[in-house]
């Protein structure tokens, strides 16, 4: 730091002295705050170092969630847009089809056009004939201008279907803004993470994540006379088979954004569960937490969603005994862990 360093021996001139002695002062106010006694700050304990880390995990989890449901409505609305595109092209190709007829009927009068009816009549080699014929077209008439409607709605629709279009178009830009935003926020958090981490050693980083304590040797090896115990105990065959997907990706790497099946964050992997059970889930921990029939912690079963944190920004599945299957952070696989792991938020029973 700046307020150890020994001034230079050899200073020629006192604008250069001065000059030195402000950058001095001004490192030393910088160590100490303007109050201290000149000393840098001490290091932080590997216990220190782990608890920032898990809150920048926590701080990128709440993000993820944020950029999963940023992404969900993105989709929604590229989704729309093309389907918006696909209607006008339909109707675009009717109106051309429509037009062309309308074409044809105008050349036809065009070339016979211009006889009063009564001359026409007069001249007309067969008088019947051609009564015939003025009642056909009076009949064409109609439907000309029935056909002539037709296509105004038809242009109608079209301009409606572009304004839509312009519409998502712009809802679309400013989903992928917000995608943008909250994935430089997570990617920002996780290597803060990394950064702290890597100052730790093997043994200092083992206390990091939620639950990482609880049974991580056992984390790829899932006893299966447990995971048998915890179906049977589920309330139904659905939630059942949600509990038995998440016992089988033990062990699976946490990416943020992925749904499986070889990755996963914390909602991508309760979705998948329901996902393999044939249940429709929402993407997001927000979204999730409503999905069902809200149940006490003293009522929990196998197969309910256990969700933590002020924000509803976690969640996992619970599997019996107090304890869940869940994608923690970067820093651990999809894992066994206890629910008083973290702020308990609620509990909902999907079906």
């Amino acid at each position: 730091m700046g307020a150890h360093r020994k001034a230079r021996q050899r200073v020629t001139g006192g604008g250069r002295a001065r000059t030195a002695a402000t950058i001095t002062l001004a490192g030393a106010a910088t160590a100490t705050g303007l109050g201290g006694t000149g000393h840098a700050d001490p290091q932080p304990t590997a216990a220190q170092v782990r608890a920032r880390v898990d809150k920048l995990y926590q701080e990128a989890e709440v993000a993820t969630e944020k950029y999963n449901g940023a992404k969900e409505k993105a989709d929604t609305a590229e989704r729309r847009l093309e389907e918006l595109r696909d209607e006008a092209a339909r109707k675009e190709d009717r109106l051309n089809t429509a037009r062309e007829a309308l074409g044809s009927v105008a050349a036809a009068q065009y070339r016979s056009g211009g006889l009063d009816p009564a001359l026409q009549l007069a001249l007309s080699a067969d008088p019947d004939g051609y009564l015939d014929g003025a009642a056909f077209v009076e009949r064409a008439g109609s439907r000309q201008r029935a056909a002539v409607g037709r296509v105004r709605k038809q242009l109608r629709d079209i301009e409606q279907l572009r304004g839509a279009a312009r519409i998502e178009v712009t809802s679309l830009k400013s989903r992928r803004a917000e995608l943008k935003r909250h994935r430089e926020t997570v990617t920002g958090k996780l290597e803060a993470a990394r950064r702290l981490l890597s100052g730790l050693t093997a043994e200092e980083r083992a206390g990091v994540g939620h639950g990482t304590a609880d049974r991580s040797s056992r984390a790829s090896s899932p006893d299966s006379r447990e995971a048998l115990s915890a179906s049977t105990q589920a309330p139904n065959s659905r939630a059942a088979a949600a509990v038995a997907y998440a016992h089988q990706k033990l062990g699976s790497p946490y990416v943020w954004g992925a749904t499986g099946p070889d990755s996963f964050d914390c909602s991508g992997l309760t979705q998948a569960a329901y996902r393999a059970a044939g249940v429709s889930l929402p993407r997001t921990t927000y979204a999730q937490i409503d999905a069902g029939r809200r149940v006490p912690r003293s009522e929990l079963l196998p197969g309910d969603l256990v969700f933590f944190y002020s924000g509803i920004s976690h969640v996992g599945i619970y599997i019996g005994n107090g304890q869940m299957i869940h994608a923690p952070n970067p820093s651990a696989p999809v894992r066994v862990a206890s629910v008083d792991v973290m702020p308990f938020a609620g509990a909902t029973r999907v079906v």
